[in-house]
């Protein structure tokens, strides 16, 4: 992420902040980003020199005006103006991360074995919250080289209760 990223998403949190907004721009950012990645071409059109800067911003309004709150498509505007739009995504991570500190909520990282159930989830998540007394978005993956077990990775720490980890534990303890 780059410096310019958090800036500018800093200003748009920081506008919304104000206008009690944070949550309705959160969903704007993310419907855009849908969009941008669906269609990388349009990227490619709002990114390039050779495309009159009215032009793409005129392309911006037409395909969002209406759609998303008045902020997020000047914001789009500003990005395509100063040919920043394929930083699109880097702003939308830094303006979660942002929005997620303001309302107390962690993302867990869950990497297990196999997929977890969604009763499993359900448990894991109220355990996690109730240690770090955070409200948590799990992110699960499945990764077979763990073996068996879980490896959590929240809040900068990592609580590693894989079946991989404590077989390497054991050699250790044995002097293998």
């Amino acid at each position: 992420m780059t410096q310019m990223s958090k800036e500018y998403a800093t200003a748009l949190f920081q506008l919304a902040a104000e206008n009690h907004t944070e949550s309705q721009i959160l969903e704007a950012l993310k419907t855009v980003s849908g969009v941008l990645k669906e269609n990388p071409d349009y990227v490619d059109f709002l990114s390039s020199p050779g495309i009159s800067k009215n032009e793409r911003l005129d392309s911006v309004k037409a395909a969002f005006e209406g759609r998303i709150p008045e902020y997020v498509l000047s914001f789009v505007q500003l990005l395509c103006e100063r040919s920043r739009v394929r930083a699109f995504d880097d702003c939308l991570n830094e303006y979660e991360q942002l929005y997620n500190a303001s309302k107390q909520i962690s993302e867990a990282y869950v990497t297990s074995a196999v997929e977890l159930t969604d009763d499993e989830k359900k448990k894991l998540k109220l355990k996690l919250e109730k240690m770090s007394g955070k409200s948590l978005i799990l992110k699960c993956t499945v990764d077979k080289s763990v073996l068996g077990g879980v490896i959590v990775k929240m809040d900068g720490k990592i609580m590693d209760g894989s079946l991989k980890h404590r077989l390497e534990e054991v050699k250790e303890v044995i002097g293998e």
